[in-house]
């Protein structure tokens, strides 16, 4: 599908576009995705609908724009999430030549990597909703629609929304960058797991990891983290920590909540023992998703990290 071709034939002719190819229909969920008396009851709505100034991106992409809905694609947003951190990567995936104030027609378009090419996947902006709420990812700014419309993209990519519940950051940070990418079991680690992942930083790579435990997804433990789930790692820093140096990892939630209650963690009184500039740096005490833990307690807790760039 062309989108300029599209896009204009809707415009000359004053109407909203409807992709018949993925239609706001049961088909582009999946069939088993939900219960089917909660299937039928879906209702697709367009952000013009929804609010009176819809936007496709409100100072800038980020993170914590993100917030995972009611489909196990953590694997998916959180390569989203570092990818939002790689501006250099961005552009490919999100075209700016699109939006909701000028030449408007529902339509939108994104990329992604497959099989040694940039795949043009273009959409109309029907999303769906489930008893007044987002069904999948929903917009922590209520008038921002960027993470919406891309997951709707990657969706029909894979064929549909049901194909999204389950999968691996390796293969959504390939789609998203067309780059080669390492995987680390971090039940056998490297010894200089740290200066991996602070090189890594260096290099502009996109990072993420996992939790174990396919059978028990999305259970959070009493120490915050959940089984079974994807994180964006988002930074790796060494710091001076009462008469020592210390390596810490910082790490985000696409849930957008849900954080690390031990070491490190955000209240933890680790940070009181941190000269003041380094903590007001690195420190951000808020409910978003986001968590530093010490090195050794990332190992622990987590079973894989990935690691992606444009070249290996």
């Amino acid at each position: 599908q062309d989108f300029n071709h599209l896009r204009d034939s809707c415009l000359s002719q004053g109407v909203l576009f409807e992709d018949a190819t993925f239609p706001a229909h049961v088909s582009s969920i999946g069939p088993n995705l939900l219960p089917e008396d909660k299937l039928w009851q879906i209702q697709w709505k367009r952000p013009t609908e929804l609010q009176r100034n819809p936007h496709l991106i409100i100072d800038g992409v980020s993170r914590f724009d993100i917030m995972q809905g009611e489909i196990g694609d953590c694997w998916m947003l959180a390569a989203l999430g570092s990818l939002t951190l790689q501006k250099q990567f961005l552009g490919n995936v999100l075209p700016r030549d699109q939006g909701f104030q000028n030449d408007y027609a529902g339509i939108f378009h994104f990329r992604f990597w497959q099989y040694g090419d940039w795949v043009d996947v273009v959409i109309d902006d029907r999303l769906p909703f489930l008893n007044g709420r987002y069904l999948f990812v929903h917009p922590r700014t209520s008038n921002e629609f960027w993470p919406s419309l891309l997951e709707k993209a990657y969706a029909k990519l894979q064929g549909s929304y049901q194909h999204l519940h389950g999968g691996y950051p390796s293969d959504a940070l390939v789609d998203f960058t067309g780059g080669v990418q390492v995987q680390f079991s971090l039940k056998d680690p490297p010894p200089d797991l740290h200066e991996i992942l602070k090189a890594a930083g260096k290099s502009h790579c996109l990072m993420g990891c996992s939790t174990s435990g396919q059978l028990m997804r999305n259970i959070e433990l009493k120490n915050g983290i959940v089984q079974g789930h994807a994180y964006t790692v988002t930074g790796a820093e060494k710091i001076h920590y009462k008469n020592s140096w210390i390596h810490i990892i910082r790490i985000w939630n696409p849930w957008g909540h849900g954080e690390w209650k031990g070491a490190w963690s955000d209240n933890s009184p680790q940070w009181d023992h941190v000269e003041s500039k380094y903590r007001e740096a690195l420190l951000r005490n808020k409910d978003d998703g986001e968590f530093w833990m010490s090195c050794e307690n990332f190992q622990e807790q987590f079973s894989w990290l990935y690691i992606c760039n444009s070249t290996p």
